[in-house]
């Protein structure tokens, strides 16, 4: 596959794969009445489809040659788990507007991340592109500002929007320090985070044979979302070896438009007037965003002077 067409389809595959796994993730939150308990066994579906492509590829072996880097890869196991359980715990206290807010400031730290530590060059049209998508997915996904409220537990949330950055990060260090594949980063990730929600919901008391009874329809389901989740490792760490972080983060701003459209036409969702200038809104600071090259032509993409 020429390079021209391959990238554009690794993002097009991650954000179909993300919107894919929100939309499994809220049907089965509602049928199990427990993130915990769907974040189990999402991962649990995608640990299968993960095992099944390691031995398929035969590079399943390869798990227990990680060396040094198997210590990055259980920390950014960790971080995976800690993101869900600080969203979860900002819902639990605060506002399902305030919290959609705040944890898309992961694109602002990310951005700030590559200007201050990583001492990268943003333009203007790239802050103005970001700041322009940042508002048609508020838009989209229909945040109420006027009745936004600010509560001590919104502070989970921007600990969230933290984990989910620096996992970024962490990722593509371990891809260019270590070497470390794409595809053993997704089972240790994984694996990592199976473990922790199974544990959890362990603890809590929602893991059983009666919190396991589905009929063939939500197993189905189920497996949809480990598919889906699947394809999130193999797309977003593989863009994430390619691309900035900043610019991943962005490319992932399109995810809620075409959840939109998946609710639309498959949960009986309804697409507002509202919605619909927010997918106007975001799809215009993307195209701001993909003609930095020539907006900004002539200037040179050099590292910040310390």
């Amino acid at each position: 596959m020429k390079d021209g067409l391959k990238y554009p389809l690794l993002v097009a595959g991650m954000v179909l794969a993300w919107s894919v796994y929100y939309a499994v993730s809220k049907v089965l939150v509602g049928l199990t009445g427990s993130a915990v308990l769907t974040g189990f066994l999402l991962r649990s579906a995608a640990l299968a489809f993960l095992t099944a492509q390691l031995l398929l590829d035969k590079s399943f072996l390869r798990l227990f040659r990680q060396g040094k880097a198997v210590w990055v890869l259980l920390l950014i196991g960790t971080l995976g788990f800690l993101l869900d359980l600080f969203a979860n715990l900002g819902y639990a206290g605060g506002s399902l507007s305030t919290g959609t807010a705040l944890l898309k400031t992961d694109v602002l730290m990310a951005n700030l991340a590559t200007v201050i530590l990583y001492r990268k060059r943003l333009y203007l049209s790239d802050w103005l592109g970001t700041a322009v998508m940042l508002a048609g997915v508020l838009l989209v996904l229909g945040v109420d500002f006027g009745g936004m409220t600010f509560a001590p537990s919104d502070l989970f949330f921007l600990l969230s929007a933290a984990c989910v950055t620096a996992n970024a990060f962490i990722i593509k260090h371990a891809q260019e320090k270590y070497g470390a594949e794409t595809d053993m980063i997704s089972y240790y990730n994984n694996f990592v985070v199976l473990l922790l929600f199974a544990a959890s919901a362990g603890l809590s008391g929602q893991l059983g044979p009666e919190a396991l009874r589905f009929d063939a329809k939500h197993w189905l389901l189920i497996a949809l979302g480990g598919l889906a989740q699947t394809g999130i490792y193999f797309f977003y760490y593989r863009n994430l070896k390619h691309f900035e972080v900043w610019l991943v983060k962005l490319y992932l701003l399109l995810m809620p438009v075409v959840s939109c459209f998946i609710g639309l036409f498959f949960l009986g969702e309804t697409l507002t007037a509202g919605k619909l200038l927010g997918v106007l809104t975001v799809l215009a600071g993307a195209a701001l965003i993909l003609l930095r090259a020539r907006l900004n032509r002539g200037r040179e993409e050099q590292p910040r002077k310390p």
